[in-house]
């Protein structure tokens, strides 16, 4: 792909895809769009024990029709950015970078030295439906504001979910991939100076992903509860970050 609307993209050269890679020391790992053929690793790690004790919300048990729906919606969602990317790319080559509707990668990849890849997780980011509001008409109001801004608003509030599979938990990954995602595509390519997340009460490892990349706590939801996965919960953390006009990052709540 050409240093234009498609910027910073790459293009996979088995594939084709659009890609990003992860700087050292995690340069093996790209970041591309959902595929068919994912769909048993997904299923496999949201059946995890030490993933599925810290979701709600999803199917229990996760199986490969749901996994289907994901990447069949997840896909979708791509191909939309990807489309908006090339209609930029005809009517203004040479820039400003226009504003897309979403991030069209979300898959981590490792890849091997044979130059296949293995599926790693995923990193998506969607409009806030403010789980965390009990007011129905409170919520409605505010989900229909967020979805009624045009794309590159920097008053919309994005959410960010992701997983990883089990064995590469602690290491940094998920750290580094949301952050290279927040840096190189939702800032710039989406307009987002304003994301939340939510952390199950308890869930000191994805707490301390948000946190490294100034999320904090605005928030805390002390809600006893069984998760879709049977898991017993106290409530969860709700986790804000804002960027301000000049540049700098902070945690914090911005009025809608």
């Amino acid at each position: 792909m050409s240093f234009s609307q498609f910027y910073p993209l790459q293009r996979h050269p088995s594939t084709g895809e659009p890609y990003l890679r992860l700087p050292e020391p995690f340069d093996r790992i790209i970041i591309t769009p959902p595929r068919r053929e994912d769909v048993p690793h997904i299923v496999a790690i949201l059946n995890a024990e030490a993933v599925k004790r810290w979701l709600d919300g999803l199917a229990f048990p996760y199986l490969e029709c749901h996994g289907e729906d994901w990447v069949a919606q997840t896909k979708e969602k791509s191909d939309m950015v990807m489309h908006e990317l090339r209609v930029a790319e005809e009517e203004q080559p040479r820039g400003p970078l226009a504003a897309v509707s979403g991030c069209p990668v979300s898959c981590l990849r490792g890849v091997i030295d044979d130059g296949t890849d293995v599926y790693l997780g995923a990193i998506e980011f969607s409009r806030c439906n403010f789980p965390d509001v009990r007011d129905r008409a409170e919520k409605e109001r505010l989900v229909a504001r967020n979805e009624s801004r045009r794309r590159g608003d920097p008053h919309i509030v994005w959410c960010v979910g992701y997983y990883l599979t089990v064995p590469l938990h602690g290491q940094g990954i998920m750290s580094c991939a949301l952050s290279t995602l927040m840096r190189l595509w939702a800032v710039p390519r989406m307009g987002a100076r304003i994301m939340r997340a939510e952390t199950i009460i308890g869930n000191r490892g994805s707490r301390r992903v948000l946190e490294k990349l100034g999320f904090g706590i605005c928030d805390t939801v002390r809600v006893q509860k069984v998760t879709s996965a049977g898991e017993l919960i106290e409530g969860f953390h709700v986790l804000w970050w804002q960027q301000r006009e000049e540049g700098g990052d902070s945690a914090g709540v911005s009025e809608l």
